[in-house]
């Protein structure tokens, strides 16, 4: 961003609620435009008027990500914006709650969570590659410990965000000599109604808010994108980069 230039643009993915409209507050408190998508209208247009005394462009298209349809939606809006300096693929689908056993997963749902976590990212990423690459842009995967932790009942999920690891450190080197960044973010566990399906019935309310990551993003955001790619972060820890 400069003075004479226009202000930075993001599409958050998953952006009515939780982490998604978290960094959604945090970009237009520092005058970022945004492009914000989620599947429920009501809550994506209440997250758009929460932003509008910050005073930036605030643009919700509401779909799927899983959607080709909607995926073509969101690659005309940054067309017409002319620009996209970051591109967040925070949409997740979690899966049957409570969770199932990966022996005993529904198939059709293991695709579904597919679709969303892994699948849709990488498309998204192939719309938006030439506004990315026009912007030296950044490209976030919202990942989890659960890629990483095996936990009972977590594999259909973890399995799909280890897929989607793979995905960003292989992008993040077919992509860098479009000057086209990706780095994939753990968040922690939150407070979140993703998190609540997946304990239904259980008190989770030790668990910080999704603002506990401010200090990540804050320090992320403004770092060169090149000297950030193929990291894999984690947002609540001391050390956020793990090493590679």
């Amino acid at each position: 961003m400069t003075a004479n230039g226009p202000r930075p643009l993001a599409l958050i993915t998953g952006a009515s609620r939780g982490l998604g409209s978290t960094l959604a507050r945090f970009l237009a408190a520092d005058g970022w435009d945004l492009i914000l998508t989620a599947r429920g209208l009501g809550a994506l247009e209440a997250i758009a008027r929460a932003l509008a005394p910050y005073g930036t462009e605030i643009r919700t298209v509401r779909g799927d990500v899983a959607s080709a349809a909607h995926r073509a939606e969101l690659r005309r809006a940054v067309t017409t914006s002319g620009r996209l300096n970051l591109l967040v693929n925070n949409a997740s689908e979690l899966g049957p709650s409570p969770l199932p056993r990966l022996a005993d997963y529904p198939l059709e749902d293991l695709e579904a969570v597919y679709r969303t976590n892994v699948v849709a990212p990488i498309a998204l990423v192939q719309e938006l590659v030439p506004a990315l690459a026009g912007s030296k842009g950044l490209v976030v995967n919202i990942s989890s410990d659960a890629a990483v932790g095996a936990y009972p009942g977590w594999g259909g999920y973890g399995a799909s965000k280890a897929a989607l690891d793979l995905a960003t450190r292989t992008l993040a080197n077919e992509l860098r000599e479009r000057g086209v960044s990706v780095v994939a973010v753990d968040p922690g566990d939150m407070r979140t109604a993703m998190q609540q399906a997946a304990f239904p019935g259980e008190d989770i309310s030790d668990r910080p808010g999704p603002d506990v990551t401010l200090p990540f993003w804050a320090w992320l955001v403004h770092q060169p994108p090149a000297s950030v790619s193929g990291g894999r972060f984690r947002a609540q820890a001391d050390r956020w980069e793990l090493p590679a």
